[in-house]
């Protein structure tokens, strides 16, 4: 705090414009404000679908990679796609929901679990 008042001191006795002044003091919050802000914004990266919660494994932050059979093309979707595809298959999803795998398949699909950003 007395670095704060030493400092406000010496720019007022540097004659500067209330201007300069106003636009010194939003920097200076505009500063704190950032590093506030990075500093809780921290995310993590999950591959292993044994550490995901299981609320948390068919949601927009999941990404899961799609092979298509016939076209020999892979892609990427988000769990709530993912979930989609499973559709009626309740005991792929109970699985999965146990952690007990990370993979399943449709008619023409492997659908593969890839990681979650929490």
């Amino acid at each position: 705090m007395k670095q704060q008042k030493d400092l406000t001191e010496e720019i007022l006795m540097e004659n500067k414009s209330i201007d300069e002044l106003i636009k010194l003091k939003m920097q200076e919050e505009l500063k704190n404000a950032f590093n506030n802000r990075v500093g809780n914004n921290r995310k993590v990266l999950i591959t292993n679908i044994k550490d995901v919660p299981a609320d948390k494994i068919f949601t927009k932050k999941s990404s899961f990679k799609v092979f298509n059979k016939e076209t020999q093309v892979e892609t990427m979707i988000n769990g709530l796609q993912a979930e989609a595809l499973i559709g009626m298959q309740n005991d792929v999803r109970e699985k999965f929901k146990r952690k007990e795998t990370d993979i399943f398949s449709t008619d023409n699909l492997f659908v593969k679990f890839e990681s979650i950003e929490l």
